[in-house]
């Protein structure tokens, strides 16, 4: 398991984009059928933008027409 970041929060906006900042530091969303992940079918894994831990496996993810990226 991966120890706790611990970082500033001028030192998560340095790093993340606005976007990544807002969906992962502020518990903010993606509005449906927008983000760069919900369309998106490259095999593969997928990986969290702050600390790079293995999130999911493409072949767990499948659309279930809500416009965000659902998981098996």
């Amino acid at each position: 398991m991966t120890e706790h970041i611990h970082k500033t929060e001028h030192e998560w906006k340095t790093e993340l984009s606005e976007e990544q900042f807002r969906v992962c530091r502020k518990k903010g969303t993606e509005r449906a059928f927008t983000g760069a992940y919900w369309d998106k079918h490259q095999e593969g894994i997928y990986c969290c933008a702050c600390c790079d831990t293995e999130l999911f496996a493409s072949g767990d993810k499948f659309d279930s027409g809500t416009g965000w990226p659902s998981y098996v």
